[in-house]
């Protein structure tokens, strides 16, 4: 089965039975966060050390005056269903997250600080969202150029160099310069710890690991699906080969080992954080999407598979579905004659386009 072309999805959009679900999640989040504030200051006033590693050189008394009824009593309002509470928490800790990032940065101090409010600013914003909305909008993640849709060639050549493209620069993106930029911060507000040796080597092992998972998934789409990676040039064929005849998202798994594995290997728990915090919202916000969008072109083939592979286990026993040997020849026989085939297309179409030219010049004459 190899449709291109799109069925009736039968995946079903948030209903409004969701959203008080949704909303009771972010009244939860903020309850938590609420007693978590309340927590930190009182830490602050017992323990000296926990008040310089998140305050520096701040003073506690006046941090404390505004942010304690801003933070703390936002958040457990905001627990409490105000709505206008929700906004001002929210609000409140993303302005914090931000100050105490520009502060560390220039101090040097209080770099747990800066860490811990970012990660309240950015639940925040995900519960904040969940409450004045019902839900989070994220196919507004997959619109635009970053939207679901087929690959514009069939060519394999032409599909095995934009993959190639696309892995440097994405790899060269994720996998070097945001933890490059992650770790330097992780410096300046000096919160490096030393890894051992043996962590390290165990890293670099898990980056040539999570290269080569990484590299034969992206080779598998385009020799056997006729298309890239890329949300944007994805397959035109259901790939269930390779690494996904055990699980379905290999490139998934190899760029979390890769991002695990480059914290491990430059000794960065921050890039580490940044590699799991990544594929923690990947798999909440962007996979229903994706996995909507491939049942969507392929419909019982794709729900045929989906029961069978784990998303994220690898499961090696070999089901009936499996390709062996002489399958593999066959597919890549077929995949052969797919190219010919579009090549001869190629030249039909300039043929004709010639023959439309002599013909205009012709009547010309």
């Amino acid at each position: 089965m190899s449709r291109s072309m799109k069925m009736p999805s039968r995946h079903k959009k948030p209903t409004a039975q969701n959203k008080p679900v949704r909303i009771f999640h972010g009244r939860m989040y903020f309850a938590l966060q609420a007693l978590a504030g309340a927590a930190w200051w009182l830490g602050t006033i017992t323990l000296p050390a926990l008040r310089e590693a998140t305050l520096g050189g701040l003073s506690p008394l006046l941090v404390a005056i505004v942010d304690v009824p801003l933070f703390v009593i936002g958040s457990a309002l905001a627990a409490l269903n105000f709505r206008w509470a929700v906004w001002v928490a929210t609000a409140w800790t993303t302005l914090v997250a931000l100050c105490m990032v520009i502060y560390a940065t220039v101090t040097t101090e209080a770099g747990l600080g800066a860490v811990l409010m970012v990660a309240a600013a950015v639940g925040s914003v995900l519960a904040g969202t969940l409450m004045i909305l019902g839900r989070i909008p994220s196919e507004r993640l997959v619109t635009g150029p970053f939207a679901f849709r087929s690959s514009h060639t069939r060519v394999r050549s032409q599909l095995l160099i934009r993959t190639t493209i696309q892995i440097v620069v994405f790899w060269g993106l994720f996998l070097i310069v945001i933890p490059g930029i992650i770790n330097s911060f992780e410096e300046r507000w000096n919160l490096s710890v030393k890894f051992p040796i043996l962590v390290i080597v165990a890293g670099f092992a898990l980056l040539a690991f999570g290269t080569v998972l990484g590299v034969w998934s992206a080779r598998t789409i385009a020799n056997f699906g006729s298309g890239t990676p890329l949300p944007a040039a994805m397959a035109h064929h259901f790939v269930k080969r390779g690494p996904y005849a055990f699980v379905r998202n290999p490139m998934a798994i190899a760029g979390i080992v890769q991002g695990v594995a480059i914290g491990l290997f430059i000794g960065s728990w921050m890039v580490i954080a940044y590699a799991i915090a990544g594929s923690l919202l990947w798999n909440w916000l962007i996979r229903p999407h994706e996995e909507a969008d491939l049942h969507q072109r392929f419909g019982a083939e794709y729900d045929d598979y989906a029961a069978r592979v784990s998303c994220w286990i690898p499961t090696f026993s070999q089901a009936d579905e499996d390709y062996d040997d002489e399958d593999e020849a066959d597919a890549d026989h077929a995949e052969v004659e797919h190219d010919h085939a579009a090549a001869e297309q190629d030249r039909a179409a300039d043929i004709h386009v010639d023959a439309d030219g002599a013909r205009a010049d012709r009547n010309d004459y």
